[in-house]
């Protein structure tokens, strides 16, 4: 009989970062697991899950993965892991523990729960004030009604644009050259 032969049950390897490999053969035992394949990265704390014929799982943490190297073509390399067996509240628990990696303004994962947070964006703080004061300027000088809604018009324009997750610096400063031409304006930008 071949150890290929022994290897009845079929098991999953649930790494930490959330993947998880095909099912596979291999030998759960009491005091481990076999695992005659050596294609794959078993690692401490990884779990293994046992999907029984009855349509049961068991779940158990790796504690030692017991890597061996073959031993000339009889014996090839394998596993003999030493494991811990969860009980259900433990292994919900381990397999529901999944990491997220997000980035941005805002970026957020509520998973069955309630956010209630108030986030506050402040994104490039200088240029905000450069545009505010840009906009009391226009309010202060002695232009035509229609002439500074217009200007305020490209201000909130530009403002607008840079909102986006890649502003164009082309598209701010055409956007900067369609303002009204007054020294006052001109020198902020100097």
């Amino acid at each position: 009989m071949s150890f290929s032969d022994m290897m009845k049950d079929k098991i999953q390897v649930l790494k930490s970062d959330g993947t998880k490999s095909t099912e596979m053969n291999a030998s759960v035992q009491i005091k481990g697991i076999y695992l005659m394949r050596s294609d794959i990265l078993v690692e401490p704390n990884d779990l293994i899950q046992r999907v029984m014929s009855n349509g049961g799982t068991e779940t158990f943490q790796v504690i030692d993965p017991g890597f061996h190297e073959g031993a000339g073509h009889s014996i090839p390399a394998h596993y003999q892991m030493k494991v811990k067996k969860l009980a259900l509240p433990e292994s919900e628990k381990a397999i529901q523990s999944i990491t997220y990696n997000i980035s941005g303004p805002n970026a957020r994962v509520n998973n069955n729960s309630t956010d209630n947070s108030n986030n506050v964006v402040n994104i490039n703080n200088e240029l905000g004030e450069s545009l505010d004061v840009l906009k009391a300027e226009i309010n202060r000088l002695e232009l035509s009604v229609k002439e500074k809604e217009d200007a305020l018009e490209v201000v909130g324009a530009i403002e607008e644009h840079c909102k986006t997750d890649k502003p164009s610096k082309v598209v701010v400063n055409a956007l900067m050259k369609s303002l009204p031409n007054v020294a006052s304006i001109a020198s902020m930008w100097r």
